[in-house]
């Protein structure tokens, strides 16, 4: 019997995808007329504006909503200049010179850029605070250690980037700036209590969420006192009590990409990353950037399995 073509919609619904290249395969164009919510842009999909422009086109044409997405930081995380490097000023540099005026037209250029592109969601800003000196996964990507500037240019920069029609997406719930280990090669582990996250972490999430953020993004780091032995991507009690209840966030839940060691290393594989993932309540379920079409149909089909059980 196969799969129930309504539930593989919606399953298709749940994820953002990626595809290789710089041209979008047609089995990429298909999904997305069949009602893949979107693909993310790497930097092997990008060679020059004009191309760019192209394939954005490309995806619209399948689906004119579709979701076009891209980690577009500045500073040390960039596709578009993946090649040369970014022109605009990273996170540690924004708030260093502390200027929430500043930050918000950066973002803003950031935001034309990509919208001049069809690039209609940003996975950005980095919004974590950044207290642990070793931290190799965040660093330069926060704007600082004090959680009130982080918080404060945060706002500045969603402002600025949703200015331009671009989404935004603050990153990473509920705060990876603690951190000594890299989730994209095992789960770190968060030893600090729900109060302990409210003072130092929380605060530049509340300040996006006040300036009414599209999304957020989860990490893949384990709180005992909240996740148990899982990750905040699995959690209900950091997705729905934390953010949704809490913190009165009523955007997408974006995760980050369930390729990462963190989520299949607790999960066994990425299909029942998203399984358990879409369970927790995130709306939107990241892959990675190896994909292709045999991973999203079994992704589907796992998601449509587990509806049934």
């Amino acid at each position: 019997m196969g799969t129930d073509p309504g539930l593989r919609r919606l399953a298709l619904g749940t994820l953002l995808a990626a595809y290789p290249g710089p041209v979008p395969p047609g089995w990429a164009v298909d999904l997305v007329a069949e009602g893949l919510a979107g693909h993310t842009l790497f930097g092997t999909n990008v060679h020059d504006p004009a191309q760019v422009a192209a394939s954005t086109a490309a995806l619209r044409a399948a689906r004119p909503d579709v979701l076009v997405a891209i980690d577009e930081e500045g500073g040390d995380v960039t596709r578009l200049a993946h090649a040369t490097g970014s022109p605009y000023p990273g996170n540690a540099a924004l708030g260093a010179v502390d200027d929430p005026a500043l930050t918000g037209r950066v973002y803003a250029a950031i935001g034309a850029e990509l919208a001049a592109l069809g690039i209609t969601v940003d996975l950005a800003p980095t919004v974590d605070v950044n207290t642990a000196d070793e931290n190799p996964v965040i660093g330069t990507r926060s704007f600082g250690a004090d959680p009130t500037r982080v918080a404060v240019h945060s706002a500045a920069a969603v402002a600025g980037l949703q200015s331009t029609g671009v989404a935004a997406c603050a990153k990473h719930f509920p705060g990876h700036g603690a951190t000594v280990a890299d989730s994209h090669h095992e789960l770190p582990t968060v030893e600090a209590s729900p109060a302990v996250l409210r003072e130092r972490d929380l605060p530049p999430f509340a300040a996006v969420v006040d300036a009414g953020v599209t999304s957020i993004m989860t990490a893949h780091i384990r709180v005992p006192a909240l996740t148990g032995d899982g990750p905040a991507t699995f959690s209900r009690a950091v997705l729905v009590d934390l953010l949704r209840r809490e913190l009165g966030f009523t955007g997408a839940v974006i995760t980050d990409a369930l390729e990462m060691k963190a989520v299949v290393l607790a999960a066994g594989r990425v299909v029942l990353a998203a399984v358990r993932a879409l369970a927790a309540e995130a709306d939107l379920l990241c892959i990675g950037a190896r994909v292709d079409a045999g991973l999203v149909e079994l992704v589907t089909a796992e998601i449509v399995a587990a509806l049934g059980d």
